[in-house]
């Protein structure tokens, strides 16, 4: 929706709960989305208001409200926290990539797991979300294994 106000060009705010409820099916389809993930939003739609007092709470009791919600889990509640509170601390666990990357950083280890990248940000506790995305900006990466996988759209299924 676009921004109220005198805004510049086309910026645009979130829309609101009641907007996210009307899309139609085929709209989440057409934008990439899958049944799982529109469901989830969706869920969410129901108990905007429950979730919007998250944002006047801490990030841990944030997080614990996030994920009482079925199809919000831990990767999602840090990924939110980051962005709404700010949160340094909140580092993202359950993330493909990023356990491999800080591994391969920080201890060498390309294919270290969540445990093991914690062990390895405990230094920088209080921060460690910042220092993840220290290492993601430092370019320090493992190298490609195998060419990327291109997408599939199901019209072809």
């Amino acid at each position: 929706e676009p921004a109220p106000g005198p805004a510049p060009g086309r910026m645009c705010v979130m829309p609101a709960a009641r907007t996210w409820a009307l899309i139609p099916s085929w709209e989440w389809h057409l934008a990439g989305v899958d049944d799982k993930r529109a469901a989830t939003v969706l869920r969410a739609v129901r108990v905007a208001a429950r979730l919007e007092e998250a944002a006047r709470m801490e990030p841990a009791a944030a997080r614990e409200r996030l994920e009482v919600l079925p199809g919000v889990g831990p990767w999602t509640s840090a990924e939110t926290v980051q962005r709404s509170h700010g949160a340094a601390d909140a580092v993202t666990v359950g993330d493909l990539h990023l356990p491999g990357i800080v591994g391969f950083a920080l201890g060498g280890d390309r294919y270290a797991d969540d445990a093991e990248m914690l062990r390895l940000l405990e230094p920088y506790a209080g921060q460690r979300h910042r220092a993840a995305r220290l290492v993601l900006l430092s370019g320090r990466v493992p190298e490609r294994r195998a060419p990327r996988m291109a997408p599939r759209g199901i019209e072809r299924l």
